[in-house]
This record gives structure tokens, sequence and C-alpha cells, in this order.
């Protein structure tokens, strides 16, 4: 009786969290609605947590992308995590890598991002300090010649070290260890 009753706790603390996950996406999907639609009131302050993004991010990365996390350890300061199968994501975005290219990309890879957010006026500067893919740290000026060299070719669309506009009425985002606030016009 005792281990069915240590099951059921299990099980129910299991649920429990996938429950939470479920809610967090929620909250997070209906919280960029309401930015997006434009239906708040100037002024607003749109606070989303780290559990809502990552659940969000959880259900919307691409094929090739699993088990996102997303946290802040400083002000501005912000770090991604997934496992990522880099020769999935190209051919889910429709390029076929070659033998070679493929050999080395296929397979998951623990990746962890660390960045620098800065936002102001409705702009957005996105400054990539650190890459970590499978335990190798690459920074500062081997990161920006791969950032020049690899990635910016592959995702043009990717706007790097450079100010981009917000849109959506946001005039800035600020990030925390706690959470992410989006600050309207």
């Amino acid at each position: 009786m005792r281990r069915r009753l240590w099951a059921i706790s299990i099980l129910f603390v299991a649920a429990s969290f996938a429950g939470a996950s479920y809610n967090d996406y929620a909250s997070a999907k209906q919280k960029f609605d309401s930015i997006e639609a434009g239906s708040l009131p100037p002024g607003a302050r749109v606070v989303l947590t780290y559990p809502e993004l990552s659940a969000w991010a959880a259900r919307e990365v691409p094929a090739g992308v699993r088990d996102p996390r997303l946290r802040a350890s400083a002000r501005d300061l912000a770090t991604g995590a997934a496992l990522i199968d880099f020769g999935r994501l190209e051919r889910s975005a429709g390029r076929q890598p070659g033998w070679l290219m493929s050999k080395l990309l296929d397979g998951e890879h623990p990746v962890t991002v660390t960045a620098r957010l800065r936002s102001s006026a409705g702009q957005a500067t996105v400054d990539i300090e650190s890459v970590q893919i499978s335990g190798i740290t690459i920074d500062g000026r081997t990161l920006d010649f791969l950032i020049q060299n690899f990635f910016i070719p592959m995702y043009p669309d990717a706007i790097i070290g450079r100010p981009f506009a917000l849109g959506h009425r946001i005039d800035r985002l600020d990030v925390s260890p706690s959470a992410v606030t989006v600050h309207l016009r």
C-alpha cells in the first residue's frame, strides 16, 4: 500500500509539472498575442517569467532544437540553452548539407548562448558574448569570425551587434534575473 501511495504521489507531482508547463506556455502566448494585437494601453508593462519563456520556446522552436531553457544571471545578460541537432535544423529550413557537413552537424549537441541585450526608444541591440557547443566555449574574435562568416550567411535576417526596431509599440525590454519586462510606448 505504501508503494502505491508513493507511486501515485510521483505521478501527481509529474502531472502538476506538465500542467504548469502548459499553463506557462498559455500565459506567455496570451501575453505575446496581446502585445502583437496592440490591445494593451500605452505605458503598459508585460512581465514574462523564465518558466513562461522557456515553455513558449519549447513549443515554438524549429525541428532539431529540443529542451530550450532561458535565464538571466545579471541585468541585460541572458542565457539560452538547448540540445541542437544542427543537421536536422538545416534540413528543416530547406537546406541540405553535403556529406561531410552532415557528418559534422548530425546528432544532438548541448548548446549555450550568452548574449547582452540593450534596448531603448523602440530599438534593441543583441551582442553575443559567448557560445558553448558540447563543452567548447567560443568567444571573442573567433566568435565574431564565425558569426560573420557562417551564421549571418546562413541566417541573413538575423541582426547581431547592430540596432533593430522592436515593433508592436515596444519601447524597451528589461532583462533581469527574475523576469523580462516589456515596456510599451
